[in-house]
C-alpha cells in the first residue's frame, strides 16, 4: 500500500538508471551506513525521535519497512552487505568478519563500480575494518579521522572505567560537531562532494557513522532536545514467554562504565534511552548537512542516495540492550532509497535483505552483476511499491539461524532449540509459539523453507 511517510530509513541513494537520465550520465551513489541504527525514527512513526533530515529524505524516496541485515554484528552485517553474500556457520560470523578472509575472491559493491569507471571513496564506517579489500574496493585509501568513536571531552567521563579500559556509557558537552569522529566524517564527505562537483566524473561515496553506536557521546545541543520526562521506557521489560536459554542479550553494553545504576531500573533504561536518541539525532543532523551540500552543488538530481543501517538494536526490550540474536529488534534495519525518476514519498512492505543492495545498485546503474552475488535487485520495488522480490529474508547469528516471512519469526539453534514468533498478533514477540500445537504445520514448513535457506547460503560461488 502507497502512504506518505515523514522519515526515511538509513540507507538510501539517488538510484538512477541510465534511461531515467535525460542526459544519459552516469548515475552516482552516496552511500550513507549508520552503525547501530534501528528505525527508531520519525519516518518509521516514532513520535519521541527528532529525525527531521532522514524523515525529509524518506519523503523523497522509498521507506523499507521490513529490511533486513544477514547478521546482527557489524562486521559480518557489512562484509555480507558488501559482497552480497550471505552468512553461514563459518562466513560472516562475527563483529571482526572481513570480506578479505571469508570471500577472498568476492567482488565488493565499491569494487564493481570502480571497475566499470567510477570514482569509488570510503569515509568512516563502511566495512568493520577500513583495510578490508581496500585495493580492490576503492579508488584512493579510505581516509581516517584521526578520532577513536570512544574520544571524550569531559573529565568525568574517563574518572572510572570499566574493566575493559572504557570510560562512561554517556557524555554530554558543549561541543562542535567536528569535535567528535562522526562529525569529521561528514566534513571530508563534503569536501569530496565539492571535488566531484568540479571534476564531474562519476562517483560512488561510501559515508559511514557510527552513533549511535554505544558509547552515547554526543555534542550536548541534541541530549537537550529530549526531555528526560517525555522519554518513554519500553513497552516490554520481561523475557518472551517460553523462550529457550539460548536466547542471550549482548553484553556489549557492559564493556563500558556504567556508574552507580542499577541495571534493572528505570533510572538506566531511561539514561540508556535518552543517549540514544541523542546520538541518533545528532548522525541525522550531519546526514542532513551531506544532503544539504548534495542538493547545493546540483548533484542530487543525478545522485542514488542510500540510508542502511546494519543491523538492529535492543533498546531495553526484554532488559536487552544491543544486537547479537535473532529477534526482529535485532535484525530489522532502517533502509531508505532515493532514485532519479523514481515515486517520492512512499512506503512498501516489501521482505528485503541487505545482500539486495548489490544488484539492486548495480541494476539502476546499468553495471553487470557478479556471479557471486546472492542477493535480488529489487529496483523493480522502488517503481512499484506493491511488488515482492522475496518470500523470506535469511538471518542468523552465531549458534543460531533464522528466516523472517511476512507474518513469521523462525529461529533454530544448533542444541535444537526453536523459537516461533507471530509478528501479526504478537509484533513486539513477546510469547514463542513453538509449543502451542494451533502452529505444528506452520512450524513444519519454516522448517523446511529454513534448511532450503542454509542450503542456499552454503552453495555461494567464492
Amino acid at each position: 500500500m502507497k502512504k506518505v511517510v515523514t522519515l526515511l530509513l538509513f540507507v538510501t541513494g539517488t538510484f538512477a538508471s541510465f534511461a531515467d537520465n535525460s542526459n544519459g550520465s552516469k548515475p552516482n551513489v552516496l552511500f550513507i551506513a549508520i552503525d547501530d541504527l534501528r528505525p527508531e525514527l520519525g519516518c518509521y512513526g516514532d513520535t519521541v525521535a527528532k529525525t527531521p533530515h532522514i524523515d525529509r529524505l524518506a519523503s523523497e524516496g522509498t521507506l523499507f519497512q521490513r529490511a533486513y541485515c544477514q547478521v546482527a554484528v557489524c562486521g559480518a552485517s557489512r562484509a555480507s552487505m558488501m559482497t552480497g553474500i550471505l552468512p553461514t556457520k563459518t562466513r560472516f560470523v562475527d563483529y571482526l568478519a572481513r570480506a578479505d578472509v571469508d570471500t577472498p575472491n568476492a567482488t565488493t559493491i565499491a569494487q564493481a563500480f570502480k571497475e566499470s569507471g567510477y570514482t569509488t571513496l570510503a569515509h568512516g564506517k563502511i566495512f568493520h575494518k577500513s583495510d578490508d579489500t581496500a585495493d580492490r574496493s576503492w579508488s584512493e585509501k579510505p581516509r581516517g579521522t584521526g578520532l577513536s568513536h570512544k574520544v571524550s571531552y569531559d573529565p568525568a567521563t574517563t574518572e572510572t572505567k570499566s574493566e575493559r579500559g572504557s570510560g562512561l556509557f554517556y557524555e554530554s558537552v558543549d561541543v562542535p560537531d567536528e569535535a567528535y569522529t562522526d562529525g569529521l566524517v561528514a566534513a571530508r564527505t563534503i569536501e569530496d562532494l565539492r571535488r566531484f562537483k568540479e571534476s564531474g566524473k562519476p562517483f560512488f561515496i561510501g559515508c559511514g557513522f557510527i552513533r549511535p553506536h554505544l558509547p552515547f557521546y554526543a555534542p550536548k545541543k541534541y541530549w537537550d532536545l529530549y526531555d528526560a520526562d517525555d522519554i518513554p521506557l519500553a513497552a516490554f521489560r520481561e523475557r518472551p514467554k517460553h523462550a529457550p536459554e539460548s536466547l542471550r542479550g549482548s553484553n556489549e553494553f557492559k564493556t563500558y562504565e556504567l556508574g552507580d545504576y542499577d541495571l534493572e531500573s528505570d533510572a538506566f533504561h531511561l539514561k540508556m534511552r535518552h543517549g540514544y536518541l541523542a546520538a541518533t539525532s545528532y548522525v541525522d543532523k550531519l546526514v542532513g548537512d551531506v544532503l544539504d551540500e548534495l542538493e547545493a552543488l546540483g548533484l542530487a538530481e543525478n545522485t542514488i542516495v542510500v540510508i542502511w543501517g546494519d543491523h538492529g538494536w535492543h533498546l531495553g526490550e526484554y532488559d536487552f540492550w544491543g544486537k547479537h540474536n535473532t529477534m526482529h529488534l535485532a535484525t530489522r534495519i532502517p533502509l531508505i532509497v532515493k532514485a532519479p525518476g523514481k515515486p517520492q514519498g512512499v512506503s512498501t512492505d516489501a521482505l528485503i535483505s541487505s545482500v539486495d543492495l548489490f544488484p539492486t545498485l548495480c541494476a539502476l546503474a546499468g553495471i553487470d552483476v557478479p556471479a557471486s552475488v546472492q542477493g535480488k535487485s529489487f529496483a523493480a520495488v522502488l517503481s512499484d511499491p506493491e511488488a515482492a522480490i522475496n518470500e523470506v529474508v535469511y538471518t542468523r547469528y552465531r549458534n543460531a539461524d533464522a528466516i523472517v516471512t511476512e507474518r513469521f519469526n523462525y529461529s533454530l539453534y544448533e542444541n535444537g532449540e526453536e523459537m516461533l514468533y507471530d509478528l501479526q498478533i504478537d509484533p513486539g514477540e513477546t510469547v514463542n509459539r513453538v509449543g502451542n500445537p494451533e502452529y505444528k504445520s506452520i512450524l513444519s514448513r519454516l522448517r523446511e523453507s529454513l534448511k532450503e535457506q542454509i542450503a542456499f547460503a552454503e552453495s555461494a560461488s567464492i
